[in-house]
Formats: C-alpha cells, structure tokens, sequence
C-alpha cells in the first residue's frame, strides 16, 4: 500500500546544503554524544557505531552530519536502512534529499512524527515509498517473575540454516521483500553474523524452531530486539510471552531497557508483549522506498 502525500515544504536554498559532511571515526565520541541526548530514538544508530564505526560496509550505507559553526544538529545514516536525529527540519531535508539521491536506500524508520517531516521533504522530488507501516515501540525496563523456559539459549552457528528461512519470512510478512531471493549470500552472511556476534535468541525444540529474537542493537542504554517468531502451534497460549520475559530478563542484567516495534495492526504480537512486560512508550514510522540498485557494499 502506497500512502499519496501533498507537502508543500519550500525546497531549501543551496546554502543549506553546505552545513552537510561526512562523519569518519575522527567524529565517532561527538556522534555518540549527540545520539545519547535520546538513547530511545538512537538506540540503532549508537549501537552500529559502538561495534563497526562510523566507516563501515557493515553499516551499509553512510554516516553524515549537519552542523551549524558550533556543533551538530543532525546525525543520519544514509543507506539500505536510513535513521536519523535531528530537531532541526533543514537538517532533516537535507538528509531526505541525500536518501532521495540514494539509489539502494530501501528502508526509513523514526518517530512518526519525524517520519512524517522527512517523507515531505522526500516526496519533493516525486519519490513517494511503495509501503509505510506504521508502528508502535514498546519497551520494557524493570525485570518480572516468570516461569523459566529451559529451551531458550544462544543460538548456535550449526543452526544457521535453520534459523535463516524463519528470518527471510518475518521480513517478507513485514516488508513484502524475500531477502533471500534477492541477496541469499549477502543475507545469510548477516545472519552468520549475528549469530556469532551472540545476538540470536532461540528455543528449539526435536530440530524445530519454536522461538527466536534477534539483537539488532546492543548498548547500556537501550538493547533493541527484531525478527521476533513464535512456531504457530506455540501462537495464542503464552509460550511467547513466557519466552520474551525469560529473555528479557536476562538482557535487563546489562542494560537499562529493552525495546522493540511492533506493527499497530499485529494485535496478537501486542497482547505477546503486554503480557511479557512491555509497556508502550510511542508511535514509530518506517517506510520502504521504491529501491532501484542493490546496496554495493
């Protein structure tokens, strides 16, 4: 589903465009200064840098700034996925003109409120995203009593291909796109990856996956988690929520919170969360552009 949009935000002057560069590791503790002022909103943003740097093909895309002649007032990663921090709406057009100009930028995510800005700016040059989901973030901060599900561990990296095909699907289901028909090894790499980097959650069961999470993003702050699965025969019976609370538990032992998104319209994964814990804390966008090149890196 397309949404149409009509925004008449005046295109900025050539100036503005001057207050644009490109971050290196010289800027990485600015950036993760900026970023921490709202660990909730930066939680991707800090975490990549944290493990890859600010120049990184693991990033897979770019890290830019806008500044005035005193400091930062933007940060975005330009890229496959694009994110961003900025109050100011100039650095915010800048940054969906440079998405716009980004032949392999696939996916947007924020605030909804700043999505909603930045889709603006975006759609000035005609761009329109062929899919917005709307979401919720939910996080959960303080640990709960619960029945111990003795299945949940690491996953293992004999398990990857196991683990891969339900990955592919949560993405299809959320996005409409088969990462594993359109990038397989790529794909399976960064999977490969997570794995062993200790980031995959799973509870498996005679050779079958009953459950899975993933860490996209791990920092003292904040522990962000993603491609959330429960095998259907577990779905409706509070398998997943006993299984979120035991990892949530365990996560909450190295970081203040532990949040994820969750599609407005899943009203099933929403009561999962509220029952392991989660409580919402406010209204995320994430579009996905009409992309025309695979991401070189």
């Amino acid at each position: 589903m397309t949404i149409p949009r009509e925004n008449k935000r005046p295109i900025l002057p050539p100036s503005e465009a001057g207050r644009i560069h490109s971050l290196d590791n010289r800027h990485k503790e600015e950036v993760l200064s900026f970023l921490s002022i709202r660990p909730l909103n930066t939680f991707i943003m800090s975490s990549w840098i944290r493990d890859n740097g600010l120049e990184s093909s693991l990033n897979r895309g770019s890290f830019i700034g806008y500044r005035n002649a005193a400091r930062l007032e933007g940060v975005a990663l330009i890229g496959h996925i694009t994110l961003f921090e900025t109050e100011n709406d100039a650095a915010l057009a800048a940054f969906a003109a440079r998405t716009r100009e980004c032949a392999w930028a696939h996916t947007v995510v924020g605030r909804a409120e700043r999505v909603d800005r930045f889709l603006g700016y975006y759609s000035q040059g005609h761009a329109q995203p062929r899919l917005v989901c709307y979401d919720l973030l939910f996080q959960k901060r303080l640990t709960s009593i619960v029945e111990t599900v003795p299945a949940l561990r690491l996953a293992q990296s004999e398990e990857l291909e196991l683990i891969a095909p339900i990955h592919a699907q949560t993405a299809v289901d959320e996005s409409g796109v088969n990462p594993m028909e359109r990038d397989p090894g790529g794909f399976r790499q960064r999977c490969e990856r997570r794995i062993n980097q200790e980031r995959v959650w799973v509870a498996v069961e005679d050779g079958e996956v009953k459950f899975k999470a993933d860490i996209v993003s791990d920092t003292p702050e904040v522990i962000y988690l993603e491609g959330v699965y429960v095998s259907p025969e577990h779905r409706g019976n509070g398998y997943g929520a006993r299984c979120m609370t035991h990892l949530t538990n365990q996560l909450l032992k190295r970081t203040k919170s532990v949040c994820l998104l969750v599609n407005r319209a899943n009203e099933a994964a929403q009561a999962c969360y509220k029952k392991a814990g989660y409580e919402f804390r406010e209204y995320y966008d994430t579009l996905y552009l009409q992309t025309s090149a695979q991401n070189p890196a």
